[in-house]
């Protein structure tokens, strides 16, 4: 837990337990934490450097703990301060990187990764440097990357980061297709499938894409596209799969279940009927007990399902496809 200001497993339980105790010996400490001696004192040196623990003036060999509140509010402070330094020197370089790429050379706008563990590396930055969406068209056999990265989909949906996943039918007899499924619709993501899809492709923020270079049994290898041409190619074949792929929900004993395009769940429909009794959004979610961006998240999926591009729109697709009722006892 403290290991965001620089203290290691060890130092965070010589820490915890000094201020327990209050004041230890080393000896008892190490007793306490179950460590050599020698191993306690160099905790503890560490603690002293970062202004967590000192020598008691009292008594030679004794350690005393420095206030939480007062020590480790100074070390926040300093990392706060820290951090935004490192993002505004992030913002300096994203700066000086746009505009020597105003007109970049067309060998800057791909870059090859090779090796297993390069390609599982640039697949996960992929994921948590996307701000916005990520979609993905995931193949039944993988060859450096395992179907989609549950931390990352879950570090990106705890900023707000949307998923669009297309599986090809053969992940979900995979041993852990439907774990891994009931985890991403637990996310809110969307997911579709399809007997194919014709290659594995990561696309993030409609920005930067990532494809395999390499089949079976050769070294694993990815092409990294950056904007250009290629890449609207890529991000064009991505919608052209969805939008005939069928939407995933999972049914009574964790079965995945196809359905219709056309037929949104129970939850999208309940969201639509109060948005449609002139409900917010944020109300919407109050009452529904979910996220302000999971309502979002789940209107922008109706109107994608509907074709359209407003919600006055949604409305009148969603009455003549049988959607909601018109209510006509008024």
């Amino acid at each position: 837990m403290l290991g965001a200001i620089g203290l290691d497993e060890r130092q965070e339980s010589a820490y915890r337990a000094l201020v327990a105790l209050g004041a230890a010996e080393v000896r008892d400490l190490a007793h306490r934490l179950a460590l050599p001696e020698t191993d306690t004192e160099r905790a503890l040196r560490r603690l002293e450097s970062q202004g967590l623990a000192a020598q008691s003036s009292a008594r030679t060999g004794r350690w005393v703990a420095a206030p939480p509140a007062v020590a480790l509010g100074a070390l926040l402070t300093q990392q706060r301060h820290e951090l935004e330094r490192a993002e505004l020197a992030a913002a300096l370089l994203a700066e000086e990187y746009r505009a020597e790429a105003a007109e970049p050379a067309v060998h800057d706008l791909v870059e090859v990764v090779t090796g297993a563990s390069a390609v599982a590396h640039r697949f996960l930055q992929l994921q948590l440097g996307a701000a916005e969406e990520v979609c993905a068209l995931v193949t039944g056999r993988p060859i450096a990357v395992t179907g989609m990265d549950n931390e990352a989909e879950e570090r990106a949906a705890v900023r707000g980061v949307s998923y669009r996943v297309v599986l090809e039918r053969e992940v979900l007899s995979l041993p852990n297709g439907i774990i891994e499924l009931s985890a991403a619709l637990g996310r809110d993501e969307q997911v579709r499938v399809v007997d194919r899809v014709p290659t594995k492709l990561v696309v993030a923020d409609r920005s930067l894409a990532m494809v395999p270079l390499t089949g079976r049994g050769a070294e694993p290898a990815a092409l990294v596209v950056h904007a250009s041409g290629l890449l609207e190619s890529l991000t064009g074949l991505f919608e052209a799969v969805w939008r005939d792929a069928l939407p995933l929900r999972l049914g009574p004993g964790g079965q995945a279940r196809e359905l219709p395009p056309d037929a949104p769940d129970a939850t999208d429909l309940e969201v639509l009927s109060l948005l449609l009794a002139g409900m917010t959004d944020a109300s919407v979610a109050k009452q529904l007990d979910l996220g302000l961006r999971t309502v979002q998240r789940r209107v922008k999926g109706l109107m994608e399902l509907a074709g359209v591009t407003t919600r006055l729109q949604l409305g009148w697709h969603a009455y003549e496809k049988g959607w909601v009722a018109r209510d006509l006892r008024g």
